[in-house]
Parts: structure tokens; sequence; C-alpha cells
């Protein structure tokens, strides 16, 4: 059995589906994504509004043809074999070089599907936007029975898109993080915070107070001493 089919058996032995969006939370920082998925917080700044603002046209469900591709907005996608679901922003859907037709009826075709996630921002590489999108690659190979090799992140900042290649190395950090996820959801911990310069943009800030609980903290060193005998 090679690596990558070793890891994909690992995974479909769970589970309870899980956001796909948790991928990029969980690689930002895993005690968002604990305090997201096991506490169940949610809250809004700055960075989420614009996000809401970039996202306003890509969420709304539906389908335009632009340039012979047809555009599909807010697809739902899930995985039984990650345990995980969500919706791509955008999926271009590009004609088969043989029949002319979006999608071949038997759902293959190199390069038909071509995943596109919005994010706010420059053009910039960010490990957990590139696993967001291969997620949502792999979600769509097992539900088309297609092969994507690649798809695109848009920066609104910037307006220009930065393709991806779905590489094995990438395939396999990928279904890692979900594993790691699930593993997060099964142990109902929330990770001890590390406070990092990301931290006062993060929109849980507030929530989590990574300066005054971090495992070095004057405050968590006083709360130990009073149960040191």
């Amino acid at each position: 059995m090679t690596p990558i089919e070793n890891s994909k058996s690992q995974i479909s032995e769970s589970r309870e589906q899980l956001p796909l969006s948790l991928l990029n939370d969980y690689l930002y920082c895993p005690r968002r994504a604990a305090l997201k998925l096991v506490e169940g917080w949610r809250s809004a700044n700055e960075h989420t509004a614009r996000g809401d603002i970039v996202h306003e046209h890509s969420d709304l469900a539906g389908y335009e043809v632009v340039k012979g591709a047809t555009l599909l907005r807010a697809l739902p996608v899930w995985s039984e074999r990650m345990g995980l679901n969500g919706k791509c922003d955008i999926v271009e859907v590009r004609p088969h070089p043989s029949s002319g037709h979006p999608l071949p009826s038997d759902g293959r075709g190199i390069g038909s599907l071509f995943p596109v996630e919005f994010k706010v921002g420059k053009r910039r590489q960010w490990e957990n936007d590139d696993v967001q999108l291969c997620a949502h690659a792999l979600c769509l190979e097992e539900m088309f029975n297609a092969s994507i090799p690649c798809g695109a992140v848009f920066h609104a900042d910037s307006k220009r898109r930065r393709e991806v290649e779905f590489t094995v190395a990438l395939r396999r950090r990928t279904e890692a993080t979900v594993r790691e996820l699930h593993g997060l959801m099964n142990d109902q911990r929330v990770p001890a915070a590390v406070f990092k310069p990301a931290c006062e943009a993060c929109s849980l800030y507030e929530i989590c107070l990574p300066k005054a609980t971090a495992a070095d903290s004057r405050a968590e060193r006083l709360a130990r001493s009073l149960f040191q005998i």
C-alpha cells in the first residue's frame, strides 16, 4: 500500500463531517480552530468583515458562462472519506476538449474542473490557503470521479490569481491536516495559547486572550502556583 493509499484508509475510519474551512483556521492557529470547533465561539472584526465583502458575489449560489467556461458559485462539496463538507467559492467547468461538453459523461477529463478560492489580501502564498483549496479539489475528485491537477486562489486586494498545483506533497499535507483536525474534535481539548504577532489580527483575540493565557504568561504561572504544595 502506498503512503497516499494508507492515509486515505486512515481518514475513512471516522466519523463526523467537519466544516472544510476549519482546515484554514487550524493551520493559522490550532487553538483558534478548537475554540470554534470544540467550544463553538464565533466573532467578527475588520478582517472578517472584509472577507464577507470579498465573498459577497461568490456566496450567491448560481452559475454564469464566461469565455466558454461555466462558473459555478457557492457549490456545495463534501467527502465521506475525509469527513468534510463545505462550499467552493467558484468552480470553473471547462469544456472537455474531445466532446465540447462542460463535463464528460464519465466524470473524467483532466482540467475540466478548476476550483477557485477567494481571499482577502495581496497576492502571496500561504500554506493554509493552499491546503483549503486542495481539500476542495479532493472533495470534487471524490464526488465526480475526476482528476483535478490544479486550482487557483484569487487575492482580492491585488485582484490577481495565484495558480496552485495539487502536488503529491500538498495532497499529503492536506490529508494530514484533516486527520489532525478530526483528532482535535475527538479529544475535545483546546490547546494552550501561544502568542505571536498574527494573534492581534484574529477575530477571536478577545476571547482567546493569548497574552494572558499563554503557558509562559505571568497569569498562568500565578494560577499554577495556587495549586502547588
